[in-house]
């Protein structure tokens, strides 16, 4: 049987890449497709008020990234805040990708802020800090693709580290059973990183877009984070009788 994802999609893409790469959700779709796991997708899109009815079922509620700032005050992100509370007390699992993953570690009590390292771009490493049984396959690094200037800068409380890096203290975390966070984003590929770097190129500054064109001949294993997130949606711990 498939699992049911429901993924909130935070943003709208830039006109010069919405023809090719559509929207967060359909690139969530395509990198989810490539892994071994049977899972459907319905996506909807939160800055335009769409959210599941709620007789629909899902195992897992997906945040994806966004332009916008997590600790914002947007009256979308407000409400997309306590539509994932609700989820999150009634003990569904959340999964979030940097503007989710640093929304979530705000609304369970971590914080998330500008970063003072500046923007982190193109292809980023770290080191594993936690194995899990849903981490399959096991890697001894972990390798994303980046597009951010927030980070999370203080876990929930009863947060678990699983990747870090000098840039990035918190690039990734668990909480239990039920909350499954990266900073980096596994459904990139490295045309749109790339796309994305010249659109900012200005913004960035000469040797941040360098370094980020240049650490693009890496790959990434967004295929592998997709698994482990597909594994840990289904993943029943000991004792439960779900």
């Amino acid at each position: 049987m498939s699992l049911r994802i429901c993924i909130l999609e935070t943003d709208v893409l830039r006109p010069e890449l919405v023809e090719q790469y559509q929207g967060y959700g359909r690139m969530f779709e395509q990198l989810f497709s490539r892994q071994p796991i049977a899972a459907e997708f319905r996506v909807y899109n939160v800055l335009n008020d769409e959210y599941p009815d709620d007789d629909q079922v899902f195992d897992a509620y997906l945040v994806t990234g966004s332009k916008a700032d997590s600790f914002g005050d947007d009256p979308w992100i407000q409400k997309l805040k306590t539509f994932l509370l609700e989820r999150y007390q009634r003990g569904d699992k959340l999964l979030g990708v940097c503007f989710g993953h640093q929304l979530l570690a705000l609304l369970l009590g971590g914080k998330s802020e500008r970063a003072h390292q500046g923007w982190g771009v193109g292809t980023h490493r770290y080191v594993m800090n936690a194995k899990a049984p849903w981490m399959s396959p096991q890697v001894e690094e972990l390798t994303l693709l980046i597009s951010h200037q927030d980070q999370v800068t203080r876990l929930p409380e009863n947060a678990t580290v699983i990747a870090s890096s000098d840039f990035c203290p918190n690039a990734a975390y668990h909480i239990g059973d039920q909350v499954l966070c990266f900073q980096g984003h596994p459904e990139f590929i490295h045309d749109y990183s790339r796309a994305l770097l010249e659109l900012r190129q200005h913004n960035l500054g000469q040797e941040v877009y360098r370094k980020g064109i240049d650490s693009l001949a890496h790959e990434h294993q967004g295929s592998t984070v997709a698994e482990w997130m597909m594994r840990f949606v289904a993943h029943k711990p000991q004792g439960s009788s779900a």
